[in-house]
């Protein structure tokens, strides 16, 4: 170690082919084999540490897949509950896409996705109650869906396909005429 050193310090003096057998001789057991050791550990352990964290993503992408379709609901199914008026229905597509399409299905609610804390403080947590968005399955729908459940509503679900579904299948719609703010911070 000494000798490497003295040429670590001194890079003008070059050593021999017996100054450097014994360097790598009293380097080679300490030091290698701790460095060794260390990328056999690292080996193993950082890509079971990548497979758990993409295990983890698909495990919660699965979820949220399997939550949302348990929380549909079918235009058909909708329309029928519409007639009853057994249900609530809200339209929470975001200001572009509402000012792409303005119109909302008869008997909806309008609620742009950032006013849905104000606006839902009043409503009964436990109303049947459907949000819909433009395609039914974007991210604002998910979006919508998680602030429905931390603000403690039980009972909603999602237009499957969304307000494109619906129209589809040919039900009624009609024009929105109120006003609305472009704003769409979420």
């Amino acid at each position: 170690m000494v000798l490497w050193l003295q040429y670590r310090r001194h890079p003008q003096s070059t050593p021999n082919v017996q100054d450097i057998k014994r360097i790598s001789e009293m380097t080679r057991p300490s030091e290698l084999e701790g460095i060794e050791s260390t990328m056999e550990v690292t080996s193993i352990f950082v890509p079971a540490i990548v497979v758990l964290i993409f295990g983890w993503i698909a495990f919660r992408h699965r979820r949220t897949k399997q939550e949302i379709a348990a929380k549909s609901i079918e235009p058909e199914a909708l329309y029928e509950l519409l007639k009853l008026k057994q249900v609530k229905l809200y339209d929470v597509r975001q200001p572009l896409d509402f000012l792409a399409n303005p119109v909302i299905i008869q008997g909806a609610i309008r609620i742009a996705p950032k006013e849905i804390p104000e606006r839902t403080m009043s409503f009964a947590r436990d109303q049947d109650s459907v949000i819909y968005c433009t395609g039914g399955d974007d991210d604002t729908t998910k979006m919508v869906l998680g602030k429905a459940r931390a603000l403690q509503f039980t009972r909603v679900k999602i237009l499957k396909g969304g307000l494109d579904a619906w129209n589809a299948k040919g039900y009624p719609v009609e024009p929105y005429t109120e006003s609305f703010h472009l704003d769409t911070a979420i």
